[in-house]
């Protein structure tokens, strides 16, 4: 799970045609490590993917780097208004914030 294609804003990092890489997808947005997320790195993020989409890169970056970049983003921020989503409601926030609900 460590190789990394070559990057795009509109695409998936996994093959969303096969089972395996819809259920790979689908554990890299339930990460709960994005919780832990700081508004510094998460600001760094959104440059980078911002630098890239405007083509303004002062630094070349890697595939690895704009994968994570991604990532992080995707995970944080709401895609239609961009605004920051509250750590319960994030997909990777159902399991820890969701459990004591049910015991």
């Amino acid at each position: 799970m460590s190789s990394y294609p070559p990057f795009g804003l509109d695409k998936s990092r996994f093959d969303q045609a096969t089972f395996s890489g819809r259920f790979r997808h689908f554990l890299d947005v339930v990460d709960p490590r994005s919780l832990f997320t700081s508004d510094k790195r998460l600001n760094e993020c959104k440059q980078l993917l911002d630098d890239y989409k405007n083509g303004s890169l002062t630094t070349p970056a890697s595939n690895e780097e704009l994968w994570k970049a991604k990532k992080v983003v995707q995970a944080i921020l709401h895609p239609d208004t961009g605004e920051k989503i509250l750590m319960p409601f994030r997909m990777s926030g159902f399991v820890p914030f969701g459990s004591p609900i049910v015991y």
